[in-house]
């Protein structure tokens, strides 16, 4: 249940922007990519602008022109029927161009990322003579049997100083993760890589507690976290102090609906009238009132 309230996937989107950074004026980010005009998308589209522009990322060496990427949630799973689902996402994506193949095969990709080593899938790969490769740490190319160039990505194994952000969306950060990533981000010159990797820390730090915990111990990154994090304590504050003046304001409402009815029945008044008083005074509805006689 709790991880439903965690939002992975936006800060998903968030930290494959900050990974992509170098290429940022050479990509084009869709978030939940709408396949056609029923409820059926795909977690991030990246359309590169340049055919010939190479991104320096390692995640991205494998990407043409439309890319299709897929994200998985710590506790989701990356099986072989969404392994399967993706490569028909692709499929679905290339057919609804505005005109007949638009979007040329060879020009789009499947990528699909999770935090574990989908080792269920790998063996299905193996028992059914479908060759992968690994090029890169964390990142294995599936070779056969695709219509589309396609990759798994396996955060836990990508290199964390080159992937910090990626990394970041785990249940499993230590301590010293969670340092370099606030380092990190103290370092951050602009507004918009700032909002980016605060999105990433918020998911980070609610989803790894524990460590959050262990650093109130240092003073340098209790500070750096407390300052990270100061628009969305200002704004816990800001409803706190809200849902406070809600409540006193109906205490007071309470009270004085009670004083209003206990003066009309020592005046003898009907409770028809007493209802009618609290809904004037009060604009409160009928049946609201007729709760406080």
């Amino acid at each position: 249940m709790e991880d439903t309230k965690i939002q992975w996937h936006a800060a998903f989107v968030s930290a494959m922007d900050l990974e992509l950074a170098q290429n940022r004026a050479d990509l084009v980010y869709h978030k939940e990519y709408n396949l056609n005009t029923k409820p059926l998308e795909v977690n991030l589209l990246v359309i590169k602008k340049e055919p010939d522009v190479q991104i320096t990322n390692e995640i991205g060496k494998l990407f043409r022109g439309h890319n299709i990427v897929e994200y998985k949630s710590p506790r989701d799973h990356l099986n072989i029927d969404t392994f399967y689902k993706a490569a028909a996402y692709a499929c679905l994506y290339k057919a609804y161009g505005k005109t007949v193949d638009e979007r040329k095969a060879d020009d789009i990709t499947v990528s699909l990322i999770r935090e574990e080593k989908p080792e269920g899938t790998l063996s299905y790969f193996k028992e059914h003579g479908i060759a992968y490769i690994n090029p890169y740490r964390g990142i294995y190319y599936v070779t056969d049997t695709v219509l589309f160039p396609t990759q798994i990505i396996v955060i836990k194994e990508l290199n964390e100083e080159a992937h910090i952000w990626l990394k970041a969306l785990s249940r499993e950060m230590q301590k010293e993760q969670m340092r370099r990533l606030l380092e990190k981000i103290e370092k951050m010159k602009t507004k918009f890589d700032r909002e980016l990797a605060d999105s990433v820390l918020q998911v980070s730090v609610s989803a790894n507690r524990q460590v959050v915990d262990e650093l109130r111990g240092d003073e340098n990154m209790c500070q750096a976290l407390l300052e990270i994090m100061e628009p969305e304590i200002n704004k816990i504050k800001e409803n706190v102090k809200e849902e406070v003046t809600r409540e006193v304001t109906r205490e007071v409402t309470r009270e004085g609906i009670k004083s209003l009815v206990t003066f009309f029945r020592d005046s003898a008044q009907s409770d028809t009238e007493i209802k009618n008083a609290i809904v004037k005074v009060y604009g409160i509805s009928e049946k609201e009132a007729e709760e406080y006689l």
